[in-house]
C-alpha cells in the first residue's frame, strides 16, 4: 500500500513509519516539526533500509495536503498529527481544537476529493476521562476531563458523522493508551523539539543529570501509593496495532473503535522504581501539585483489539524502560547503563 503518515516523524508516527515499510508499503511523512526534526526521518530511513518521502507541511494547510494528494496516489492515510499534552491543554484549549479538530476536518476534505476513504485514526484513552470501573472497555461512556480528550471525541464523532453519511469510508480509530520505549536500535525514541509533558523523557532527563528531580504531579489520588496509574504501553507494539488496523479494513467499509493497552496499570513511583533498576541511576522526586486534567487511574480492557485486529501488546514495563535509556543513551553520545 502506498500510505500517508500525518505527524510522520512524531514519536508514535516515527515507529509506525518503520513497521510499515518493514512490511513492505510504501509511506510518505507528512509532518510540520512541531515536536519532531527532520533527524527522525534520517533514522526511519537508517532502520527501514530504504527511502522514505518527506513533505514539511501542515495538517490545516488545504494547499500542501492537495499537493501531497496530487504527487502521490494514497490508499490509505494514517492520522496522528496533533497535539497532546493535557495540562496544556487546559491551558490553551483553542489551540488544541485548532491543530486537532480543525486540521482533521481539512484531511478530511482533501481525502475526500482525492476519493481516498480508508484512515486511521490516532485517538486517546483520554476520551475516558474518569470511568467508574477498572479496566476500560470501549464501550465505556466518554467524559473527557479536558480540552485534549474533548478535541480526540469531537473528531471520533465527526467521522461516526462521516461515515454514516457515506458507508464507503472505512475508518479505524485506535484508542491509544501511554506509549514508552523506542526502537531495539535506539535509533528513535520519544524526543521532542519543544517541551515534553511527559513522564519518561522527565526521567530521562534526571537520569542524565539534566534535571534534578522528577516533578510528580500530586500523590494524594486514590491509588496504592497515591501517584497516577497508567496503562503503560511499549511504542512497536502500539505501532504494530497500526498495521493490525489496515488489515482489518481491507475487508470492507467500516469504522471500528479499539483500545490499544496492555491491561496492566503502573503508577508513577512503579514506573519511576523500574527505570531506576534499568539505567543504575537513582530518580530524585518532588511533589508538586495536580495537574488540572489528569484522572487517577486509567488502564485498558484490551480483548476486543486482539478478538477483532489479532493483537495484543507483547513488551512489559522493563523492557519499555530498557528501550527508552538506550535511545537516551545513543543519542547522548553514552554507553547503556555508564
Amino acid at each position: 500500500m502506498q500510505v500517508l503518515i500525518t505527524g510522520g516523524t512524531g514519536y508514535i508516527g516515527s515507529h509506525v513509519a518503520v513497521e510499515l515499510l518493514r512490511a513492505g508499503n510504501d509511506v510518505v511523512l507528512f509532518d510540520n516539526f512541531s515536536t519532531s526534526t527532520s533527524q527522525v526521518a534520517a533514522a526511519i530511513r537508517s532502520i527501514a533500509g530504504r527511502e522514505t518521502p518527506l513533505i514539511v507541511g501542515d495538517v490545516r494547510d488545504p494547499g500542501a495536503l492537495d499537493a501531497a494528494f496530487k504527487t502521490y496516489a494514497f490508499d490509505a492515510v494514517l492520522h496522528l498529527a496533533g497535539v497532546k499534552a493535557v495540562g496544556e491543554s487546559v491551558a490553551f484549549p483553542l489551540v488544541y481544537y485548532d491543530n486537532n479538530v480543525c486540521g482533521t476536518v481539512r484531511l478530511l476534505e482533501c481525502m475526500a476529493a482525492h476519493d481516498v476513504k480508508t484512515l486511521v485514526f490516532s485517538s486517546s484513552a483520554t476520551v475516558y476521562g474518569a470511568p467508574e470501573m477498572m479496566p476500560i472497555g470501549e464501550d465505556s461512556p466518554p467524559r473527557p476531563t479536558n480540552p485534549y480528550g474533548r478535541s480526540k471525541l469531537i473528531v471520533e464523532n465527526m467521522l461516526k458523522d462521516l461515515h454514516r453519511a457515506d458507508g464507503r469510508w472505512r475508518i479505524s480509530i485506535l484508542r491509544y493508551f501511554n506509549p514508552l520505549g523506542g526502537h531495539a536500535s535506539g535509533q528513535l525514541g520519544e524526543a521532542h523539539s519543544g517541551v515534553s509533558s511527559n513522564l519518561m523523557p522527565h526521567i530521562g532527563q534526571v537520569a542524565l543529570g539534566q534535571r534534578p528531580h522528577l516533578a510528580i504531579f500530586g500523590d494524594d489520588y486514590p491509588t496504592p501509593d497515591g501517584t497516577c496509574i497508567r496503562d503503560y504501553i511499549h511504542v512497536v507494539d502500539l505501532a504494530k496495532g497500526h498495521l493490525q488496523a489496515l488489515a482489518f479494513l481491507a475487508a470492507g467499509p467500516k469504522l471500528a473503535i479499539h483500545n490499544l493497552g496492555t491491561g496492566v496499570g503502573y503508577s508513577v513511583r512503579e514506573v519511576v522504581r523500574a527505570f531506576e533498576v534499568t539505567s543504575g541511576h537513582p530518580i530524585p522526586c518532588k511533589v508538586v501539585g495536580r495537574r488540572p486534567g489528569d484522572v487517577a487511574e486509567c488502564y485498558a480492557d484490551p480483548s476486543r483489539a486482539w478478538e477483532e485486529l489479532g493483537w495484543k501488546a507483547e513488551f512489559g514495563l522493563e523492557q519499555m524502560c530498557q528501550d527508552a535509556w538506550h535511545f537516551l543513551c545513543k543519542t547522548q553520545g553514552r554507553l547503556l547503563n555508564p
